[in-house]
């Protein structure tokens, strides 16, 4: 498998891929197409059941959706049968029959988080990895997913927290509050994952399949409640409002590796 923006290897039934789209892993359309690539090409690789996904930046794992060319992906999304959006896109991917882990280092945020959250488990750094749903500080809803992950990860009263802040939160406070899975020290971060993947896909498959299928039949949205939020995000986001103030978040750096480093501090959300 060869790609733009993704480097992958193969050990035994295990993928690793690492995402590498500088200069800070926006999420653009030519990450999306590999992504897309990626996912249909390991499906009908039978030898592949689990996917890790990681950064090959440590201060981004995906900082967000490049807001300059949110028009560009419907394409690319369209490549994959049965989403229309990047939303159906990630809920796609929690239904397939390969197994995800996010291995996560740096920030993750927005479309970011979304994605992480449509793998089928998240382990952080505890030291470097940073999360959050940013988009109501613009005056919009999560349009991927993430109202609808975080609302029955964190329960109600926390996905308000998170959401309704549009603030960073560490690894170890997203642990407690069921964002992720496991904050782990970056030293052993790797090996970790790597040993949980490589014992996963060692069992037989049809076992994967079964227990993602019925897991996913209590805990993940139906599709339509996905694309109601990505109607929503794409209605919201042409709005001249959301449009100002992203025009005003890029002249303070929104979009730029050093300005990013602190985003809550840049829309006005320090703590």
């Amino acid at each position: 498998m060869t790609f733009e923006k993704l480097n992958v290897k193969q050990e035994d039934a295990v993928l690793f891929v690492e995402i590498a789209a500088p200069p800070m892993n926006l999420l653009g359309p030519e990450l999306v197409r590999d992504l897309v690539s990626l996912i249909q090409q390991a499906e009908r690789d039978e030898g592949v059941q689990v996917l890790v996904f990681k950064s090959a930046d440590p201060d981004y794992f995906i900082s967000h959706v490049d807001v300059t060319r949110i028009n560009e992906y419907r394409e690319q999304v369209a490549k994959m049968e049965g989403a229309e959006s990047l939303a159906l896109l990630f809920r796609r991917l929690s239904m397939s029959r390969l197994v995800t882990i996010a291995q996560i280092e740096g920030r993750v945020r927005a479309v970011g988080s979304e994605f992480v959250l449509a793998c089928d488990m998240r382990f952080a750094a505890r030291e470097t990895a940073l999360f959050s749903q940013f988009e109501p500080a613009f005056g919009l809803l999560p349009g991927s997913g993430g109202a609808q992950h975080l609302a029955r990860l964190l329960g109600r009263g926390r996905a308000m927290e998170v959401l309704l802040s549009a603030d960073d939160y560490d690894a170890d406070t997203a642990e407690r509050y069921g964002w992720i899975n496991r904050a782990l020290p970056a030293a052993a971060l790797g090996e970790f994952v790597a040993s949980l993947a490589h014992r996963i896909g060692g069992f037989p498959a049809a076992g994967h399949a079964v227990v993602k299928e019925r897991v996913n039949a209590v805990a993940l949205a139906p599709a339509e409640e996905f694309s109601r939020d990505g109607d929503l995000f794409s209605a919201g986001v042409r709005n001249h409002e959301a449009q100002s103030l992203f025009q005003a978040a890029m002249k303070r750096g929104l979009q730029t590796r050093e300005g990013e480093l602190s985003l809550t501090t840049m829309l006005g959300l320090g703590r």
